[in-house]
């Protein structure tokens, strides 16, 4: 089993690796490119990939779901949920964007005690404090000058949150191949919605960068953008793979905290490629969320009440 658990923090510290490629990669690309146009190529690709996988390893592909409502409910929670994430990193570091999507454990808890009608002792009640305060000091709110930017990564956190809650039933009888393919075909036929509304780039009428990439003009430089689209589309599938992977071969209870090994690797993505250098403030506050999840794992897995635990983070 030890084997098993060290191969597993492998396979998360990559995952997490990969995903900090992902995030780089949006970053480095939204100035030329429309948000909704790389969803659908990032899905699209990704989705292929997935296809390929399980026909290479036999599996067998279900797109069909027991739980129809909960399903498009999760998929379009998930949708916009890391829309919003990928829209923050147009406007603040990496490093700060994952540190604020980091208090999804802490909002997880919180609809497990009263949406699942799951018991949360003090500890666990007082590690979501910890985490929130974390959360406040990485906002740094000046409420005569907040940039309300800042909270799209929380509004992203809440979404999945959400969603996880929704995908603790949908579990029961729906695989996670199965969950996987939904929410890409999801993702493709939602943009592609997108693209008969705003695709024209006829509401493009903001110089902010935000606004400008959600409104930018479809297919206007693919020359430059394609190939990093469909990057995108293979880094997505194989972080999901290597999750996956991770989750299938060993203990949720060793593996999940390793999962903040993307704030180590964001920060220096940040750091070596934009010039993002988190401050004080920042370090303290993604300290203390850092902690404040880890210690809600450890609870989980004392008292065997894996809700936060078995649910990757990304």
């Amino acid at each position: 089993m030890k084997s098993k658990n060290a191969q597993g923090i492998i396979f998360i510290v990559l995952g997490m690796f990969i995903f900090a490629v992902q995030d780089t990669l949006v970053k480095y690309i939204y100035n030329n490119i429309a948000l909704y146009e790389m969803y659908f190529i990032r899905s699209l690709v990704s989705f292929l990939i997935v296809i390929l996988y399980l026909k290479i390893t036999n599996k067998t592909i279900i797109f069909k779901t027991h739980y129809p409502i909960l399903t498009t409910l999760r998929v379009i929670l998930f949708f916009f949920g890391f829309s919003s994430f990928y829209i923050s990193l147009a406007v603040m570091p990496l490093a700060t964007a994952n540190a604020l999507f980091f208090c999804s454990p802490f909002i997880i808890t919180i609809f497990a005690r009263f949406i699942l009608k799951e018991e949360v002792g003090f500890q666990r009640w007082l590690a979501v404090v910890v985490g929130f305060i974390g959360v406040y000091i990485v906002l740094d709110p000046d409420f005569g000058n907040f940039n309300y930017f800042s909270l799209l990564p929380v509004l992203c956190a809440f979404c999945y949150a959400c969603s996880m809650i929704i995908i603790k039933k949908t579990s029961e009888k729906d695989n996670v191949y199965s969950q996987v393919l939904q929410f890409y075909i999801a993702a493709m036929i939602i943009s592609a919605i997108f693209y008969f509304i705003i695709g024209d780039g006829h509401y493009n009428t903001s110089d902010h960068p935000a606004f400008q990439f959600i409104f930018r003009k479809w297919f206007n430089n693919l020359e430059f953008s394609m190939p990093y689209m469909v990057i995108l589309g293979v880094v997505a599938a194989g972080s999901f793979l290597a999750l996956f992977t991770a989750y299938r071969i060993a203990s949720p209870a060793v593996i999940s905290p390793f999962e903040y090994t993307i704030l180590l690797w964001a920060s220096l993505s940040g750091w070596f490629i934009f010039g993002e250098m988190p401050n004080t403030r920042t370090f303290i506050g993604m300290f203390l969320i850092v902690c404040g999840g880890i210690y809600i794992f450890i609870r989980e897995n004392i008292k065997k009440q894996p809700i936060v635990t078995e649910t990757p983070l990304r």
